[in-house]
């Protein structure tokens, strides 16, 4: 455990019988002014994942200044559940951060969200989904940025298509969602990606910068899915530099 870094876990929703909880990683000491903090959902196809999916990065944004929030969500494999109660369960996290934000030394007004894979694509749908899409609160104006590591941001044919979904694929599709005025976005993304086509980053930023909003992406040249993780045969290289590059872009947003 990193001695500089105080993690605190908390529920944040009751469902389906069952507590959903989020680890907070924020600097040790004296706690100061309020802090920016980025909400990360771990990857998984919307069927798997553990909360301690995004520790490693959590813990390296605590030690910059920063605070860092890591949310379960309902999966397939525990609790039978399609991307639309993910998606609701995401809105439902940032909503309590952002209602909570006092009493966690966070500053409402720097917000950020990110995540991995179907996190990444959780992220997005929090920012981007018109709130009837869906269930769980309207947060579409909270998160004022994204960091995302190659996250699902199409789920049609073209894209990460969720068999289930069947008609309703376009809307849980972030990129059929993107307007003007969308808060900027920063995609780390794997040229070689075979589970989540690179084209889908590379679509989704062109579609963001023509409606005038920041978009920048990271492209890895030759790495596959997941390349961002700790203990990759890459090397460690690729993770410690989506780090750096998530906490340059945070602190240039965030000031």
């Amino acid at each position: 455990m990193n001695e500089a870094v105080k993690v605190q876990e908390y529920v944040y929703k009751e469902t389906q019988g069952c507590s959903l909880h989020l680890k907070v990683y924020s600097p040790e000491g004296e706690q100061g002014a309020l802090r920016p903090v980025v909400v990360f959902f771990f990857g998984g196809g919307w069927v798997r994942g553990t909360i301690d999916h995004f520790q490693p990065q959590s813990e390296f944004i605590a030690e910059q200044g920063m605070i860092a929030i890591t949310p379960d969500y309902r999966v397939f494999s525990r609790h039978r559940t399609t991307p639309f109660e993910c998606v609701e369960d995401a809105r439902d996290a940032i909503s309590w951060v952002s209602r909570h934000a006092e009493e966690l030394g966070t500053d409402r007004e720097r917000i950020a969200v990110g995540g991995g894979s179907a996190g990444g694509h959780l992220a997005l749908c929090t920012v981007l989904l018109p709130p009837e899409v869906g269930q769980g609160p309207d947060v579409s104006g909270v998160p004022k940025a994204m960091v995302l590591f190659n996250p699902v941001c199409d789920t049609t044919d073209k894209g990460f298509r969720y068999e289930s979904l069947g008609s309703r694929m376009l809307e849980l599709s972030p990129l059929h969602h993107i307007r003007e005025g969308l808060p900027p976005a920063l995609l780390f993304h794997g040229t070689a990606d075979r589970t989540v086509p690179f084209r889908c980053a590379s679509d989704f930023r062109a579609r963001m910068l023509a409606c005038g909003n920041e978009c920048e992406l990271i492209a890895y040249e030759g790495r596959g899915h997941g390349f961002f993780n700790p203990g990759r045969s890459e090397g460690e290289a690729d993770h410690e530099d989506t780090k750096r590059n998530a906490v340059k872009f945070l602190k240039r947003i965030f000031g």
